[in-house]
């Protein structure tokens, strides 16, 4: 098995700056202003990314973790670490499903009485997000369409290979290092929330 650390590098480490990196520290800063909001409210164990499945909840009762997901348009997994994180606040009790495999989600009474505060929330965040988005030069809104406009006329993928040296740079698949363990611990961004 190959070592990770032993893997050789071509220059600077690309990660430190990145172009998603701005947007991800807006969005950071936002979701710390709403965190800041339970805290004054005296909402303990919430997180901002709780808000969008609590609420989908109340609205179309108990679901399956993929019928949730399907509804978020979020991964099942960022849906299943999240319903993990939300019965740990005792927000929600899952069930066994119509089989083995299937686990459905509702609210608990805890989870009920939150909503109503969660969608004034939600409401009052969408209203100072477009009361920031009307002072920009150019609305949020304008600028992922236009950018969708340019993606359908030329996928992504195409973009990145234009940008990417050789394929000799790519290990071949007999000495790639065993990385089946690590899919298990891939952590993603508690970013669910407008």
């Amino acid at each position: 098995m190959t070592n990770l650390h032993d893997a050789p590098h071509t220059g600077p480490d690309p990660t430190t700056d990145g172009y998603w990196r701005p947007l991800r520290q807006l969005q950071q800063q936002m979701e710390e202003g709403i965190a800041a909001l339970y805290d004054q409210r005296g909402i303990e164990g919430v997180r901002p990314r709780f808000a969008y499945p609590l609420i989908r909840l109340a609205h179309t009762g108990p679901l399956t973790i993929k019928e949730l997901a399907e509804s978020l348009e979020l991964t099942h997994s960022a849906v299943s670490q999240t319903v993990s994180a939300l019965r740990a606040q005792g927000l929600v009790d899952t069930a066994p499903g119509p089989d083995a495999r299937t686990r459905v989600v509702g609210l608990t009474e805890s989870g009920r009485e939150l909503v109503p505060f969660l969608e004034a929330e939600w409401r009052a965040t969408e209203a100072a997000a477009a009361e920031l988005d009307a002072a920009l030069p150019v609305s949020l809104v304008e600028f992922t369409d236009a950018l969708r406009e340019h993606l359908a006329d030329r996928p992504f993928l195409d973009r990145i290979l234009d940008h990417l040296p050789d394929a000799d740079h790519v290990p071949d698949k007999d000495h790639r290092p065993d990385t089946d363990h690590l899919h298990d611990t891939v952590h993603l961004p508690d970013t669910d929330h407008p």
